[in-house]
């Protein structure tokens, strides 16, 4: 046995006891605030100390398994590709996790020279102190780390060993400010400040690296979608989070709390069960209709980028079978085809079945513009009770629908965001109109006393509705 094994085993033996004893014994839920306080800032500081050995580790690994020959590397011994794909194995973290282990290892680890087996200061002396001292984990080294690093071609190791002083002092509370320690985030904050201050012609390379990284690309089809992977501009980035804010952020309320509709009924909200990921996702999607009917796109054949689905007169009838939607090799729902069909224009296209077609007819079935100023000015926004998206990501659905009688009129239109538009049937929000005044019936799930309810997120309808209870 080495020198290192029977420490840890005592190491895992003990922090397993002690987890246990926590856990059945409730000690952090019987702690003071205080108390649970100080325990928490322990329990970090230990996971950080733990971090360090990990790093080493990491690092151990990494100059067994990337010089010499690769029959050699200790990667190869144990059958795997790479060091990440090892750290991954044996410590049963994701890839990202794994490719940070390897990037804070590369920043903090002393290395060897392979001529004459001298130990060699690692890039980064002051973090590694830091880190032995349990003062920054993996987050703290790669946020002082990788700002540094970036731009270390363009500035003096002196002028970085310096930087690196002062952030590292930011870490341990002893900073000129006096401020106590820095989290990783703000450690991150004055790394970054450091190398902008250092290195101010480095934006420029940044920004040539940047344009030549920049792209998106759609891969294949598949059942369950089609994946999307690519780097964007870092203002392309903002621009696209900040319609995702626009979209996610919690909904305004108004200083009356307790406000209810004229009937003494409290306003409804609406239970969300997506993901981050999946609003985000419809926030894109919201964003592509918008601006795919805004009139300032590019044309193709002389109009407006158009989505076209085709789907059976005989599938739409009965709700069954498929769709196919132009441009995207795997076939879609029925429900898609009405999505579509309800906010844009159906071509009827009439044919033989061998193909011949027989008559080419449109209906035009889009709410104006006129029509649609009327209506967000009565809607305000989406109107499924709790919904945050503005009346300009919205689509109009037609709460009768075209294809049973229903008209093109504000008195059949409502605001919906493309997300509640798009599953409305499957939510199980149910809408009417009441002599052109949209209501909502909130769903079985929801248990409510399930009335009709006018729904609106119109600050001006809301504030007379307060004003009368």
């Amino acid at each position: 046995m080495d020198l290192l094994t029977a420490p840890l085993d005592d190491l895992l033996a003990q922090a397993s006891q002690l987890v246990r004893e926590c856990a059945d014994g409730r000690m952090l839920e019987r702690a003071t605030e205080h108390e649970l306080a100080r325990h928490l800032s322990a329990i970090g500081e230990l996971s950080r100390l733990t971090e360090a050995l990990l790093v080493d580790a990491v690092g151990e690994v990494s100059r067994r398994s990337e010089h010499g020959y690769r029959d050699d590397f200790m990667t190869t011994h144990l059958g795997c590709a790479s060091v990440t794909e090892l750290v991954e194995t044996l410590t049963r973290v994701d890839s990202r996790t794994a490719a940070r282990l390897h990037r804070a290892a590369r920043a903090v680890r002393p290395d060897v020279s392979t001529t004459t087996g001298e130990i060699l200061a690692p890039p980064f002396p002051d973090v590694r102190e830091a880190m032995l001292d349990g003062v920054v984990g993996v987050d703290g080294i790669l946020a002082i780390a990788d700002p540094l690093q970036a731009s270390s071609p363009r500035i003096a190791p002196a002028a970085r060993r310096d930087a690196e002083a002062v952030v590292v002092a930011e870490a341990r509370g002893t900073g000129a400010d006096g401020a106590p320690p820095a989290s990783a985030g703000i450690l991150r904050v004055h790394a970054q400040a450091w190398a902008l201050a250092l290195d101010p012609d480095g934006a420029e390379p940044r920004e040539r690296a940047a344009l030549r990284a920049r792209g998106i690309t759609l891969g294949t089809a598949t059942p369950t979608g089609v994946p999307l992977r690519g780097t964007l501009l870092p203002e392309v980035a903002a621009q696209l989070q900040t319609i995702f804010d626009a979209h996610l952020a919690p909904k305004v309320t108004f200083d009356d709390p307790t406000a209810t509709y004229e009937d003494g009924e409290p306003f409804l909200t609406a239970e969300d069960t997506r993901t981050r990921a999946q609003k985000q996702h419809d926030a894109l999607a919201a964003a592509l209709t918008a601006a795919a009917s805004s009139g300032l796109l590019p044309t193709i054949g002389g109009h407006a980028p158009t989505l076209v689905v085709s789907v059976t007169a005989e599938d739409l009838d009965t709700g069954r079978g498929y769709a196919h939607v132009q441009g995207c090799g795997q076939p879609v729902t029925v429900d898609l085809a009405r999505h579509v069909a309800c906010a844009g224009t159906i071509q009827r296209v009439t044919s033989r079945d061998d193909g011949r077609i027989i008559r080419i007819g449109t209906r035009d079935r889009v709410f104006n513009r006129y029509q649609r100023r009327a209506i967000t000015l009565r809607d305000g926004g989406c109107i499924i009770p709790g919904c945050t998206v503005p009346a300009s990501w919205c689509e109009i659905h037609h709460v009768t629908e075209h294809a049973a009688g229903g008209p093109t009129h504000t008195d059949n239109g409502v605001l919906l965001c493309w997300y509640h538009h798009r599953f409305l049937d499957r939510i199980g929000w149910q809408i009417r109109m009441n002599h052109g005044i949209p209501e909502v019936k909130a769903p079985g799930w929801w248990g409510t006393d399930r009335q009709w309810r006018p729904a609106t997120t119109s600050p001006t309808r809301l504030h007379r509705t307060i004003l009368k209870t």
